[in-house]
């Protein structure tokens, strides 16, 4: 007899879970939305971008697809996807002019953080998950200290609960300095400025925007846990001090302003101390070809913007979709999107951790496995690293970077921020990047997959019990 959960079993548990929230409102239980019946809607807005300018003409808008199209080799595919983002996204603009940076890992992450930070001139804007007490948020801290010093206006957010670990006195330390510091939906019900108190609800979100001018986004937080490369450091093997893959996105152009607009949003809802007069949307020109769009997701939105770009995205790939990530614990409708593209034809692979910072999660993702290897769905395990970037690339021509994770908690209960980028240029630089860590990954193989042990089984099922709190 099966003892572990069927995928009938697990929508039951689903649905259990779901009736539970009742007696857990503290939890903020929220669902996914009908992601079938919203991107049914008919795609009939015509794409537009911005520039530097703002908005531009439909006949410039008609000159720069058609260029793209003639560039991409694929005309059908970029079209449907522009279409398609255009119509989830409507009030977050594409835009136009700038440049992209791909940062992977954290040594070459914070440098380039560092010395922007160094030559900021009026005001420095950090919202992060985690900001430890370690050798690393010291040096956050330090510069972070010297620039408000210097006149450069701080304004800090963490999390609550992702920085639980670090000590008042820290955070205390960088007030006194002058920075303005806000603690997002605080652990002590006491100190919430909100009328609801809404602890499942967390800001995950890595921000950085230096002057208005420069952002940087991904998924690396301010850690010791990130001060070494990918590979594992000499002579040690211990999961904790491995080092971690991850990736971030350094950006400079236009768009900068709509990542700009996402922090002071946040700002504003989590009633922040006012901030000073600081220039903080410059007049932004051109500083590359690269088109982005800022995608932006809350817990308190009716849905989550990010989700339903990335199942529409999957859900009309036509030749591959490359995902990369660090918690994977997919809620039905990504699964079924998965194993659908892989089912028409479309090569999709997977590249997830080996090993993880959480094994629950870890294993409720494995739980799923089976399933997506039997409708084709090829799965590999990044190996001598802690896995924790969250990018996907799809069909050579639509590409995103993020803090955002292929699971409920994600989806439903954190603040998220991704940027997503159209055109094969930097397509090319997310397929290379995925190259490199495939070949740092093993493939499971879906025989020795089905034979593996009960060991392995039961946590899977256990996981999978838990996998809309994880």
């Amino acid at each position: 007899m099966n003892i572990f959960p069927t995928v009938m079993q697990g929508a039951a548990i689903r649905r259990m879970a779901f009736a539970a929230c009742g007696l857990l409102a503290y939890a903020g239980c929220a669902s996914l939305p009908n992601a079938e019946r919203e991107l049914d809607k008919p795609h009939t807005q015509v794409v537009a971008f911005e520039g530097a300018h703002g908005p531009v003409s439909a006949s410039t808008s008609s000159a720069i697809i058609e260029k793209l199209e003639n560039t991409s080799g694929d005309i059908d595919i970029l079209q449907k996807h522009l279409a398609l983002e255009q119509a989830i996204n409507a009030d977050s603009p594409l835009v136009l002019g700038n440049k992209l940076t791909l940062l992977q890992d954290g040594p070459a992450t914070y440098r380039a953080m560092f010395a922007a930070m160094r030559k900021a001139k009026d005001h420095i804007n950090l919202e992060t998950y985690i900001f430890e007490d370690d050798d690393i948020g010291q040096q956050f801290a330090d510069l972070l200290l010297q620039r408000q010093a210097a006149g450069i206006q701080v304004n800090l957010i963490y999390d609550s609960v992702g920085s639980r670990n670090t000590p008042r006195e820290f955070f205390e330390r960088l007030k006194v300095g002058g920075i303005r510091v806000l603690e997002f939906n605080p652990i002590n019900p006491l100190a919430a400025k909100k009328k609801a108190w809404l602890l499942n609800n967390r800001d995950h979100r890595k921000l950085l925007v230096v002057d208005g001018r420069v952002a940087f986004i991904g998924g690396i937080n301010i850690s010791e846990s990130y001060s070494s490369s990918s590979s594992s450091r000499p002579g040690e093997e211990s999961e904790q001090r491995m080092g971690w893959r991850d990736t971030h996105l350094q950006i400079e152009g236009p768009v900068v302003a709509e990542f700009q607009k996402l922090f002071m949003d946040t700002w504003s809802k989590q009633k922040g101390p006012p901030l000073s007069g600081k220039k903080y949307f410059p007049p932004l020109g051109k500083q590359g070809d690269e088109i982005v769009r800022a995608i932006g997701s809350a817990s308190d939105d009716p849905h989550s913007l990010i989700y339903l770009t990335l199942l529409s995205a999957i859900d009309h790939a036509e030749r591959q979709v490359h995902l990369t990530n660090a918690y994977f614990a997919p809620d039905p409708q990504l699964l079924e999107a998965l194993s659908g593209a892989a089912r028409r034809g479309v090569e999709v692979k997977l590249i997830l951790p080996s090993h993880s910072d959480s094994w629950a999660v870890l294993y409720a993702g494995r739980s799923h496995y089976s399933a997506l290897l039997r409708a084709g769905v090829k799965i590999y395990e990044r190996r001598g690293t802690m896995m924790h970037s969250k990018t996907a690339s799809i069909d050579g021509v639509w590409s995103t970077i993020g803090s955002t994770n292929l699971d409920w908690r994600s989806f439903l209960h954190n603040d998220e921020i991704n940027a997503s980028i159209l055109g094969r240029d930097f397509s090319r630089q997310m397929e290379a990047m995925f190259a490199r860590d495939l070949a740092e990954s093993d493939a499971i193989d879906p025989d020795r997959w089905r034979h593996r042990s009960l060991l392995f089984r039961l946590k899977e099922g256990v996981a999978r019990l838990a996998e809309y709190w994880l």
